[in-house]
């Protein structure tokens, strides 16, 4: 029987995880750039890559100091999303009583536009860095409680008789059982929650702020300076990309049997 070849290092390069978004990010900037020569749309209303990417350039400085304040924001926010929301999906999958009172004000919560909150937390704690704080972490709370509920409700109850029946007290049988089953799902409401907490941050600086990304924005909206926008919207896609790339990568340490058995599934296909 003939061996299987190989494959080609060509072949190892666009099979890499990465290389295919880019591909799709570059096809998507051509698509970008050919609409505005073939259509003739004029630069005050979608200004071409090439004007974005000299902003990127020349800006570059202020434009990484005024993410600072926006990245600091996120990732208050979202900590506090991890540190507020696992407690209280455990205490909402533990209990039908607690659930019954707390789940449905959270959903109700959701219904609450952030946008038209977030002048509140300005009144009431001024123009620093809490009112983005809150807005961060009002965003990313939901998601990391919902799916860490899901985790939690998902374990097998057999398994858990079974570690009570050696004897296990609650908090070993919570340990060694709920918490290992539940931490796929955690992690994956966390990831959604850091990058609903990018936009908390810049909702909240909309409202009221004189520093950080979402105040470049606003300012370039009143001045139609359409290619520092667009590249203040570049800055905050890649502040999203990092810190979900930063929670999959610690999540990677943390349950590498999951991604393991994940990443087979994905290759597989």
């Amino acid at each position: 029987m003939a061996e299987a070849k190989s494959p080609s290092g060509l072949s190892r390069v666009l099979n890499a995880a990465w290389v295919r978004p880019f591909l799709f990010l570059v096809v998507i900037v051509v698509a970008w750039d050919l609409a505005i020569r073939l259509f003739h749309i004029p630069a005050y209303q979608i200004p071409s890559p090439g004007d974005v990417v000299a902003v990127l350039w020349s800006d570059w400085p202020e434009l990484l100091r005024q993410s600072w304040p926006t990245t600091y924001a996120t990732i208050c926010g979202f900590l506090l999303s991890a540190l507020f929301g696992i407690p209280t999906a455990m205490l909402i999958a533990g209990s039908r009583t607690v659930e019954s009172y707390v789940y449905p004000l959270l959903v109700f919560s959701q219904s609450v536009p952030k946008i038209a909150i977030a002048p509140l937390f300005v009144v009431w704690f001024g123009f620093g860095i809490i009112p983005k704080v809150i807005s961060a972490f009002l965003l990313g709370f939901f998601p990391v409680v919902v799916s860490a509920v899901q985790g939690f409700k998902s374990v097998d109850p057999d398994m858990v008789d079974l570690a009570r029946a050696m004897q296990g007290s609650r908090f070993k049988v919570f340990c060694a059982v709920n918490l290992p089953h539940a931490m796929p799902a955690i992690f994956s409401g966390l990831k959604v929650s850091v990058t609903l907490a990018v936009v908390g941050a810049v909702v909240g600086e909309f409202v009221g702020s004189n520093s950080g990304i979402g105040y470049v924005m606003q300012r370039s909206i009143g001045t139609f300076d359409l290619p520092t926008m667009f590249a203040a919207l570049v800055i905050l896609a890649l502040l999203g990309v990092i810190l979900f790339w930063i929670v999959d990568r610690i999540e990677r340490l943390v349950i590498p049997w999951h991604v393991s058995q994940r990443d087979d599934i994905i290759f597989a296909t």
